[in-house]
This record gives C-alpha cells, sequence and structure tokens, in this order.
C-alpha cells in the first residue's frame, strides 16, 4: 500500500508545479499546476492516449478545441477532455488563471 502525501500547489507566480507524475509516485496518473498570466495560452498539444481533466482554483479561461465553441472554465466546474484530442487553454480574464490538470492514460 502506498504512502499518502501532501503536495503544495505552489505559489500564484510560479508558471507550473509538476504535482504527481506517475511511476513511483503515482501508479499512473500525471498532474500539475499551472498559473497563467492574463491573455496566455499553455499551447495547443494533444492528450494522446491520456484522457485529462482541468480543474480551475482561481480565474476565468476557456478551454479549446480546433472546430468547436470555446468551453469556460472558472472555479466551480470541472473540464472533461477526451483521449486524442488537441486543445488549448487560455486566460481570458484580468487575473491569473490557476488550475490544476490531472490526466491519466486509457487502458
Amino acid at each position: 500500500m502506498g504512502m499518502v502525501r501532501i503536495i503544495p500547489l505552489g505559489a500564484a507566480d510560479q508558471p507550473y508545479v509538476d504535482l504527481v507524475g506517475g511511476a513511483p509516485g503515482a501508479a499512473s496518473m500525471q498532474s500539475g499546476a499551472v498559473s497563467l498570466a492574463p491573455g496566455k495560452t499553455v499551447g495547443a498539444h494533444d492528450t494522446e492516449g491520456y484522457e485529462e481533466l482541468v480543474i480551475p482554483l482561481e480565474g476565468r479561461g476557456e478551454l479549446r478545441v480546433p472546430g468547436r465553441p470555446p468551453v469556460p472554465i472558472a472555479p466551480g466546474v470541472v473540464a472533461y477532455t477526451p483521449p486524442h484530442t488537441t486543445h488549448d487553454v487560455a486566460n481570458v480574464g484580468e487575473a491569473v488563471l490557476r488550475y490544476v490538470f490531472v490526466a491519466s492514460p486509457c487502458r
């Protein structure tokens, strides 16, 4: 049986903090804390063989998938991105957008 751990999210001025990065820290899950300045994006990327949750903590953003309307994200909602999906996260607010992502490989 593994150990329960407390993992700090980092400060709002840190652009990225690796939270759990697969084995040996976790069975297969990967996660990180992201801070985006107003007007910035993380850049389009593909989930490949992973499914991903975006969990907003502060600010306002959009989850963007080419060919689809942007999905508004803010605290109180969780956005799911299926495997093999190109997507981007953008800060559309006036304050820092902070969120946690959790990605897990599909079996």
